[in-house]
């Protein structure tokens, strides 16, 4: 029986953790126009970690979509905004739906 208890606690704490894909939404200032939003999701699309680019030129939205494991920083996310010629004004982050 001892057996099985050591077995269950060794899976149990064992186990890896997967870091869970992620969404993130980038409030951009500056963005009026489609040449604005396929810039943005050009830069965006070459980066490996992103699955996903959509930019929404009405509400001034860059919504990124990041690859299971991979990571994009704020730092990151803001200096492509600015060196693309925009401001970030927030980023809002939460799981893949």
């Amino acid at each position: 029986m001892k057996f099985y208890v050591a077995i269950f606690l060794m899976c149990m704490f064992a186990t890896p953790t997967f870091a869970r894909a992620e969404d993130i939404t980038v409030t951009v200032k500056g963005m009026v126009c489609s040449f604005c939003a396929q810039g943005i999701k050009k830069t965006f699309g070459k980066n490996v970690g992103v699955a996903e680019v959509e930019v929404d030129l009405e509400h001034k939205r860059v919504s990124l979509k990041v690859r299971q494991g991979a990571t994009l920083s704020d730092e990151s996310i803001t200096t492509t905004i600015n060196d693309a010629g925009y401001d970030v004004l927030k980023i809002e982050r939460g799981p893949h739906a």
